[in-house]
């Protein structure tokens, strides 16, 4: 398979998985909707960054071993449920905050820690415990034993900027002023309602089976 057909078929695949609901669409949207355009960029930053972990993996051929191994699949699976967990009860903690102090927080948050927030996305999409098995389904159409070096780190380079632009537009969508003036009111409860969300995503994923 030549570049272009690879570039085609995994901007096609990979847009339809950045797109549907998980953790780290409910991750951007809380940033987004509790701290503000800026938060759910550099989470979404952190979220394109987080593919490079499982990319490195996939270009030594540890993918292959991650998904045949249950003790492997199930140590990803606890990290990765146990911090979604960790979101969950930070989101489930949320005070209810007035207009000057939601004013005061959203700056707070902005001046606090790029890095910060920038992790959050990281770890997210780092301990997500599907991607192993999804990197191996998904190299396996596109890659070959005669597929150049190369063309595993153009097609990483080209997931990190999909998934770039899919959350930067999600986030550039709720941080609209006619949303977010009907949604700041209820800051407390979107964090509510995305922590309850990613308590129960890790709930899941530690009791899903490994196989």
């Amino acid at each position: 398979m030549d570049l272009a057909q690879g570039l085609i078929i995994i901007t096609s695949v990979h847009l339809l998985a950045a797109a549907s609901p998980g953790p780290d669409f409910v991750l951007v949207s809380q940033q987004t909707l509790s701290n503000g355009k800026r938060a759910g960029l550099l989470c979404s930053i952190g979220i394109a960054l987080g593919l490079s972990v499982h990319i490195l993996y996939s270009a030594f051929g540890l993918a292959a071993v991650i998904a045949n191994s249950s003790s492997a699949l199930w140590a990803i699976k606890l990290l990765g449920g146990s911090y979604l967990i960790y979101l969950g009860i930070s989101g489930l903690r949320a005070r209810t905050r007035d207009s000057d102090s939601q004013t005061l927080t959203a700056s707070g948050v902005a001046d606090q820690s790029a890095v910060k927030t920038i992790g959050l996305g990281f770890l997210c999409n780092a301990l997500n415990p599907k991607a192993p098995i999804y990197f191996i389904s998904l190299f396996t159409v596109v890659l070959s034993q005669n597929t150049p070096a190369q063309y595993l780190l153009i097609y990483g380079i080209w997931m990190m900027v999909l998934q770039f632009a899919w959350f930067s537009f999600l986030t550039m969508l709720l941080s609209r002023p006619l949303v977010t003036s009907k949604l700041q009111s209820m800051g407390h409860w979107i964090d509510r309602v995305a922590g309850g969300a990613m308590l129960l995503l890790g709930i899941k994923v530690l009791a899903s089976r490994t196989n």
